[in-house]
């Protein structure tokens, strides 16, 4: 079994959905009552947004990859980084990494292309809806995203970071970030909805909304972790 390690506490809330989406896979696959063994290193959110905010990619990719050396010295096999928008330097990092990495970008595209999506719409903080990551993979694929207008955008980054990633999940909010879906459904025909924000899972539990399929992007990391540790 490989033993798989994560960087953590980008932010705190979603860890602890990768935490029991994890155990909860690996039960359901093992169904012999094992649980799995895993590391996780929990960085500093604060240090990570300082860098974004700052626009130093470079301090970022630094960061995480000090993180990922305490995980493979911690005797990791391979690992993730449990967050999408510290992947807006996953390439940087997975070159230099000292054990592989598995993007969430990756994971998330090959499960659009399984389900035959087409064109989908893309949330998350403001660095992931305005950076061109996402993209970048998903037209390989010839899958088209799409953004929320610039005001949208601003509603949701700021919902984000200001009441999400503290813990804060307000009926509010959900019917906010639903609306701006239907603007979305209404003006571009998406055939889905990117939660390219590992804490929006957290607020938008349901798998679709009106038909729209809402693609949880810290499941289907979880789900390649996963597979990837009985591989």
């Amino acid at each position: 079994m490989k033993t798989l390690g994560i960087i953590g506490g980008l932010g705190p809330e979603s860890t602890i959905d990768y935490y029991q989406n994890i155990i909860a896979l690996y039960r359901e696959r093992t169904g012999d009552g094992s649980y799995p063994e895993f590391i996780i290193n929990s960085v500093d959110l604060k240090k990570g947004l300082d860098f974004m905010d700052a626009n130093d990619l470079t301090g970022m990719a630094d960061y995480l990859l000090q993180g990922v050396g305490k995980l493979a010295r911690a005797g990791a096999d391979f690992g993730l980084i449990s967050a999408n928008t510290p992947h807006i330097v996953f390439e940087e990092v997975a070159s230099k990494s000292p054990i592989p990495l598995i993007s969430i970008v990756e994971a998330t595209c090959a499960a659009a292309k399984t389900r035959k999506l087409k064109r989908l719409g893309l949330f998350g903080t403001r660095y992931t809806m305005q950076a061109n990551f996402y993209p970048k993979v998903f037209s390989r694929e010839g899958i088209e995203l799409v953004v929320p207008d610039l005001e949208d955008q601003e509603y949701i980054h700021d919902k984000y970071l200001n009441e999400l990633v503290p813990g804060k999940f307000l009926p509010e909010t959900r019917d906010g970030l639903l609306a701006i879906v239907d603007r979305m459904k209404a003006k571009i025909d998406i055939d889905g909805v990117i939660l390219a924000g590992t804490e929006l899972p957290l607020i938008l539990r349901d798998p679709d909304h009106k038909g729209i399929l809402l693609l949880d992007t810290t499941k289907l990391h979880c789900q390649a972790a996963v597979a990837e540790m009985f591989s």
